[in-house]
């Protein structure tokens, strides 16, 4: 459940309003009874008469800070975060042990753009509650606003380890690490803007961002200052691999496997291209296992000669390098495509069902994800802030 779906079950759920010495004895009954009315106001979708009832709660027991919390919550539901805020200071002051009310403060504040005081709002809420998924999120786009950009990376790799399919988390992960990058080549061209560093990094961001011919240039220019260097023809020729330049990526993964024998992912990609593009099965097999001699867990490789295998009809031995990837990486749906296809080619075709079922599922949920969070990210441009 959401931070937000969590506050609103504390703020419907929550037993009795009533702490002794926090109204006079003749209150209690009113205060109850319009502490139900406001919850029956909530029930039934009625914001504005629940604030009016907390309201007038607040006017009779103004010590009451659980009132604060709920009047705060119902604020923040309505988008109205400048009265979120005010009331919610305000019930803070009078209990400053409410971690769900310093929580929505900090949210508040960062949606009205004050990150510098949602600062401390939020980390208080995070100590309290360590797992507060939606506070962390919010420090963390604050710490991103505030331009700490390593504390922002070190709370989102928190999340991502507790919800590692949280794409916005990914995304958000990959933003921070980004600048950290361009701040560091900046750093470095301050120092030297023609160094082979320079523009290996400089490939690097433009290489993430999908600017592969800038990564190309980049990268090319860093070969010819430092042609020997270990990495540089490796990144090359996995750039001119994506944008389908077999010959060119051949060569450089050639180059690299000559200034670093021990590269298994260069090795792995020559064989991957003899195998899916040249249609050269023999020799492909021949130098993917190269590849898995140096790196034997290396699941692509795995699945390249599970692959291989089954284009010489050797279904038996193929079977076991799909499983072993099937197995080490269980949410891949291409090895569960090629392990059917073995298990058919052995006649086992109850097994070869069964993988296709889990192909079926995995392309579907791979799907709908992106679908979601297109959705997501198109409402988050759409929602007021």
């Amino acid at each position: 459940m959401s931070l937000v779906g969590t506050l609103l079950a504390i703020a419907i759920l929550f037993p009795s309003l009533l702490h002794p010495a926090q109204a006079k004895p003749s209150n209690d009954a009113l205060v109850q009874k319009l502490y139900q009315d406001a919850k029956t106001a909530q029930a039934n979708g009625d914001s504005v008469g629940a604030i009016a009832k907390y309201r007038a709660i607040l006017r009779i027991a103004p010590r009451l800070g659980s009132a604060y919390n709920n009047l705060g919550l119902l604020y923040f539901k309505q988008r109205d975060y400048e009265n979120a805020v005010r009331v919610l200071e305000q019930g803070l002051k009078v209990n400053p042990a409410m971690p769900t009310a310093s929580a929505l403060l900090g949210i508040s504040l960062s949606e009205l753009g004050r990150y510098a005081e949602a600062r401390p709002r939020l980390e208080e809420a995070l100590r309290r509650n360590p797992r507060d998924n939606d506070a962390e999120k919010f420090l963390a786009n604050d710490l991103i606003k505030l331009g700490d950009l390593e504390g922002a990376a070190t709370h989102l790799s928190q999340i991502a380890r507790r919800q590692p399919q949280d794409q916005e988390v990914w995304y958000l992960l990959g933003e921070v690490y980004m600048q950290l990058s361009q701040q560091a080549l900046s750093k470095m061209n301050a120092i030297n803007p023609d160094s082979e560093l320079v523009h290996e990094m400089s490939g690097e961001i433009m290489e993430s961002m999908k600017n592969y011919d800038g990564a190309l240039f980049e990268y090319k220019k860093a070969a010819d200052m430092a042609p020997e260097k270990p990495g540089i023809h490796y990144k090359l020729g996995n750039v001119y691999w994506t944008v389908a330049q077999w010959d060119a990526a051949t060569k450089e993964f050639q180059a690299e496997l000559a200034n670093d024998p021990r590269n298994c992912k260069a090795q792995a990609l020559i064989a991957d291209i003899l195998i899916d593009q040249r249609m050269n099965f023999e020799q492909g097999l021949a130098e993917v296992d190269k590849a898995l001699v140096i790196c034997p867990d290396l699941i692509q490789a795995r699945v390249d000669r599970g692959r291989a295998l089954l284009k010489l009809n050797r279904n038996e031995e193929a079977v076991k390098d799909l499983q072993a990837a099937a197995q080490a990486s269980p949410d891949d749906p291409g090895a569960h495509f090629f392990l059917a296809q073995a298990y058919r080619g052995l006649g086992r075709t109850g097994e070869a069902q069964a993988e296709m079922q889990i192909y079926s599922k995995l392309e579907e949920s791979s799907r709908a994800a992106t679908a979601a969070r297109a959705r997501e990210l198109i409402q988050n441009k759409e929602a007021p802030h």
